[in-house]
């Protein structure tokens, strides 16, 4: 009696998740206190790199605050734009695929 040895392969793709990018944009009546804030609560910023985050945000027309999966990136925009509506301020950030 021969045994038989069957050899199976399966293929399984792992794909990496698209990563979007979390922009914040400057403009001129959001306190740069506040961005800073926005930096360290919801981006996980410690203080030195929220402050040049924001001068590089201040200095410029945008700065990429972080880079996440499309929901993670889309909830932290959201959380964001939130915050500042609550606070009366017009900042704008916005997840985009790059």
């Amino acid at each position: 009696m021969a045994k038989e040895s069957v050899k199976e392969q399966t293929r399984s793709r792992i794909r990496v998740p698209r990563q979007y990018e979390v922009l914040i944009y400057n403009d001129d009546f959001t306190p740069m206190d506040f961005v800073v804030e926005v930096l360290m609560r919801i981006f996980d910023k410690d203080e030195p790199a929220a402050v040049a985050l924001m001068m590089s945000v201040h200095k410029g027309n945008y700065a990429v605050a972080g880079t996440y999966p499309r929901d993670i990136a889309q909830t932290k925009a959201a959380e964001a734009v939130q915050w500042a509506r609550e606070e009366g301020y017009p900042l704008k950030v916005e997840a985009v695929c790059r």
